[in-house]
């Protein structure tokens, strides 16, 4: 397993990329059998998440070299890039990929992506039975993962998973709970299920890093909007040459 980590993390960190080894009985364990991914207990997977500096490392040189015009999402375009060219680099290896995108024919998602991130140990997967004191009666709360280094300044992208490789002897790193206090969770709750659009929920915690000012303002504005948007920021014009 060892080689395969150096590898991947080699190609994917210096892009503002972070990954996390996991076995998918961790993920398996704690989910209905709906869920379930569909290898045996002891395969080896990790879980691909972008941090703030992805946007310059990796997705603004993508949008340089590509037609913006064919991109229907460039973001997941730029993430599927780097991805495939990991697969390429481990073309000995059987590889399966499975983006946060995705959905299965019946409309559910190819894998859950918090819960994920919170058996591999990246992130702390919120939810309501984290509060002793629940105030929501009946309202529907959705939960959130907060990144230790980043709080919500970060997006899980993808699954990385090796058929072939078992790893009966992986030792599970538990996520930071780094939200302590009840009226913190609460308090993050809240902003995440009503208030998710003025970004405040990411700042629950003190951040390492969080997105810029150009990033947010990408991120906010409309998908159909964006490229435009781009077309306009200096240094992300069209490559004419395409």
């Amino acid at each position: 397993m060892a080689h395969l980590e150096k590898r991947i993390r080699g190609t994917l960190e210096r892009l503002g990329f972070e990954i996390h080894p996991f076995k998918v009985g961790w993920y398996n364990a704690v989910l209905p059998s709906t869920f379930h991914l569909p290898y045996s207990d002891n395969t080896l997977a990790f879980l691909v998440l972008s941090i703030p500096a992805m946007f310059d490392k990796a997705f603004k040189p993508f949008l340089k070299n590509q037609l913006l015009e064919k991109i229907h999402d460039p973001v997941d375009q730029c993430v599927f890039h780097h991805l495939s060219l990991v697969r390429e680099s481990l073309a000995d290896q059987r590889m399966d990929i499975m983006y946060d995108y995705e959905m299965l024919p019946n409309r559910k998602p190819r894998f859950l992506a918090q819960t994920a991130a919170h058996v591999a140990g990246a992130a702390y997967y919120y939810q309501r039975k984290d509060v002793q004191q629940d105030p929501w009666g009946e309202k529907k709360i959705y939960g959130v993962c907060i990144h230790p280094c980043y709080g919500g300044w970060f997006a899980i992208r993808a699954l990385l998973i090796f058929p072939d490789v078992e790893v009966p002897f992986l030792q599970q790193n538990l996520p930071i709970d780094c939200v302590r206090t009840e009226g913190e969770k609460i308090e993050l709750l809240d902003k995440f299920n009503f208030h998710w659009r003025d970004w405040s929920y990411r700042d629950v915690i003190e951040v390492k890093e969080k997105y810029s000012e150009e990033q947010k303002m990408y991120f906010a504005t409309p998908p159909a909007e964006r490229l435009k948007l781009l077309g306009l920021q200096g240094g992300l014009q069209r490559n004419t040459m395409h």
